[in-house]
């Protein structure tokens, strides 16, 4: 698959849902990382990511207006050593338990399926870099077969030696609709054009549609020191 220009894919839809970004930046010194949450629901909308240890998490901006907090409230980010998880759900806490354990990043997730929100039956997306004697990085998607839940299709993207700003989009959903479409194919190959973190922010942050974006964690992690730049945007302020 060909490259593509990274906010023009985010901005191909009004609702990509979720989405993880992996790569490196041009100078092929840092990895890079953004992960977004968007809603179309007034309970989706009420979030706002904070920090919590060397991640993040989702918190209700209002918590007045909290409905059901099962499926939005979680962990997105955390760090295990020198590997950094990223995903869309409490399948975080998943993998770095299971890792802890021995298992490989899509072991861990071998006892985990799509979300049970019926119709969407929206995918689970995950990704984990591993910054250590260099740089590679996976990404997985759980999903149902064309919307039937007896049958979750499961699929485990590896890349080694990522090349110099090159990237992976992986997102929930190919578009807006009711119910809402699942993501199609392996992780679009993107372009990541800048090796200055407030400009790869920025860019991720201006293309998503203006309605529906709610939150934005990016991050940088310097290959060869593991050094960490993190950037946190909340539409809630």
């Amino acid at each position: 698959m060909k490259r593509v220009d990274l906010a023009a894919e985010i901005g191909a839809t009004s609702y990509p849902g979720r989405g993880i970004v992996i790569g490196c930046t041009p100078d092929g010194k840092k990895a890079a990382i953004a992960y977004f949450i968007m809603g179309r629901s007034e309970n989706s909308r009420n979030r706002v990511f904070v920090t919590e240890g060397e991640g993040i998490r989702t918190e209700a901006f209002d918590p007045a207006k909290l409905e059901d907090p099962s499926l939005i409230i979680y962990a997105p980010v955390r760090v295990r050593g020198t590997d950094t998880i990223v995903t869309n759900g409490d399948q975080t806490d998943t993998i770095f338990e299971n890792m802890e354990q021995g298992d490989t990043f899509e072991e861990s997730l071998r006892n985990r399926e799509f979300e049970p929100d019926a119709p969407n039956y929206t995918p689970r997306i995950s990704g984990v870099l591993h910054v250590e004697d260099g740089y590679t990085y996976e990404m997985s998607i759980l999903k149902s077969n064309n919307g039937d839940p007896d049958q979750c299709l499961r699929f485990t993207f590896s890349y080694d030696n990522p090349k110099a700003g090159e990237g992976h989009f992986i997102h929930t959903y190919m578009g807006d609709g009711n119910p809402l479409p699942s993501y199609e194919g392996e992780p679009t190959p993107v372009e990541i054009k800048t090796d200055d973190l407030d400009t790869f922010t920025e860019t991720v942050w201006n293309a998503l549609n203006e309605d529906n974006k709610v939150s934005l964690f990016t991050r940088f992690i310097d290959i060869e020191t593991g050094k960490v730049e993190t950037k946190i945007v909340n539409k809630n302020n």
